[in-house]
């Protein structure tokens, strides 16, 4: 990988004000690029908000669609990779937890939640690939809030080469305190054994339909050790540097890189 300069956006997602959630996205894209950023992550869903409740199917919107021509505006105005969320509806009805890589070019993907939370089962369908993809020099693997609990995943991304995870999340209860705790539970785990990098940032605030987000973001590096976080109620952006000398220092070791020496065979 080379060296990237990242932000992710700690972020104020209400149900269904999918018009207005756009222009904050813009707002957040443009915040990010003065900083030097060439890739801003969203939260979970940022653009059509996220909900436990039949309404959320009510705003999910087809992909190619409107939503996806609005993003790729803003990437092409603001100079900037995003990776956005949304309430993505298919051709057959089915509802999908969907983030979005939309680069100035267009849209480079789309990654589909793979596991679906219990709460969310009756609303979300579970996508069924864990593709990678790629944008300002980086390859990367995309996992959204409850896809994070379960490691193999992780180890999958890691294995078929992606040298950073994505975790968006709208994750509800508690402070930003007590969310970044849950956080590091996991989240350095998933850094440490596969040898990448792990950015994360969740929703923040209430979003209009009975649930209220803790803001936080943090960025983990492929040694386990937190490079930098964003621990606040207020929207705002995490920055972090990515360097690809860190990566290669925990890779070149023949005691800190463990996933090329897994036994596959067993």
């Amino acid at each position: 990988m080379r060296s990237v300069r990242i932000a992710a956006a700690v972020f104020n997602a209400p149900l269904g004000q999918t018009t207005e959630n756009l222009e904050r996205t813009e707002h957040w894209a443009a915040a990010a690029r003065a900083e030097g950023a060439a890739l801003v992550c969203f939260p979970e869903l940022n653009v059509t908000g996220y909900g436990l409740a039949e309404r959320v199917k009510a705003v999910a919107e087809p992909v190619p669609g409107a939503v996806t021509e609005s993003l790729c505006d803003i990437a092409r105005r603001q100079a900037i990779v995003i990776l956005a969320g949304m309430a993505e509806r298919d051709a057959g009805g089915r509802t999908f937890a969907s983030h979005l890589v939309v680069s100035p070019e267009g849209v480079g993907g789309v990654y589909r939640k793979l596991h679906i939370a219990p709460p969310e089962e009756s609303l979300f369908a579970a996508g069924d690939r864990a593709g990678l993809f790629e944008a300002a020099g980086v390859r990367f693997g995309v996992q959204l809030c409850y896809d994070a609990h379960f490691p193999a995943l992780s180890t999958r991304m890691a294995a078929d080469g992606a040298d950073l995870i994505f975790m968006p999340h709208a994750s509800p209860r508690g402070t930003p305190g007590e969310k970044r705790s849950s956080w590091m539970r996991h989240m350095p785990a998933r850094a440490y054994d596969n040898g990448v990098f792990i950015v994360a940032c969740n929703q923040t605030g209430a979003n209009g339909a009975g649930m209220t987000f803790p803001g936080v973001a943090v960025a983990i590096g492929p040694d386990g050790r937190v490079l930098a976080d964003y621990v606040n109620d207020r929207e705002g952006l995490l920055i972090a540097e990515l360097k690809a000398e860190d990566l290669a220092a925990v890779r070149g070791h023949p005691m800190r890189y463990f996933l090329p020496r897994r036994r596959t065979d067993i």
